[in-house]
């Protein structure tokens, strides 16, 4: 990339932004909406009340918005705490994490996982709990494994699901503009959806 931009070559990154370096443009998921909407959707599997565990990668600037955004949409529910925010970054470290939270908070009623790996474990841990009626799960990313968990698991409502597809489709045209020497927005979020069993085609 350095190299691209000494040579004066234009560079678009998508989905992990470049530090300390110049781009023509960005796009990637809008992150915080995403977490706001798995806010909402963990509000709405609980009735807007109980104690919340969260998975959290804190060095990741994307993971970060999630988060931020989850908070936000809890914060709108008075009957609602997040009592535990605890790093799992990988599937192992997430499964001991979400034991961890379970064990110090019996009468958690959520976990948010910051990805799909994290939420998988998380509901792997409820299951060995047995608090599979207690604890709803909500995951981020909708990669297939997670989108079957929710299709057959009650417990995990739901995933924030990106869009890839649409972000290469967006960065072709970004390309296609710049080249012609148009104008282009140096931020391109893509918007997530939301994936539950009831949205399943």
């Amino acid at each position: 990339m350095l190299k691209a931009n000494a040579a004066g070559i234009p560079v678009i990154t998508v989905d992990i932004a470049a530090s300390g370096v110049a781009v023509a443009a960005h796009v990637a998921t809008d992150n915080y909406a995403g977490g706001v909407k798995a806010g909402e959707l963990m509000a709405q599997a609980t009735g807007g009340r109980g104690r919340i565990g969260v998975l959290h990668y804190p060095a990741v600037q994307s993971v970060v918005d999630r988060v931020e955004g989850f908070k936000k949409a809890i914060s709108a529910h008075p009957g609602m705490k997040i009592v535990s925010v605890l790093p799992g970054i990988t599937r192992a470290e997430a499964l001991a994490a979400a034991q961890n939270m379970l064990q110090a908070h019996p009468d958690l009623a959520g976990i948010f996982g910051f990805g799909d790996d994290a939420a998988l474990a998380a509901l792997a841990s409820v299951k060995a709990a047995n608090k599979l009626q207690q604890v709803k799960v909500v995951g981020f990313d909708g990669m297939a494994e997670a989108r079957a968990a929710v299709d057959k698991e009650p417990a995990f409502v739901g995933v924030i699901r990106q869009y890839p597809d649409q972000m290469g489709v967006r960065a072709i045209e970004l390309a296609v503009a710049v080249l012609s020497g148009k104008p282009v927005e140096k931020l391109n979020p893509v918007l997530p959806g939301v994936y539950t069993a009831a949205a399943r085609p």
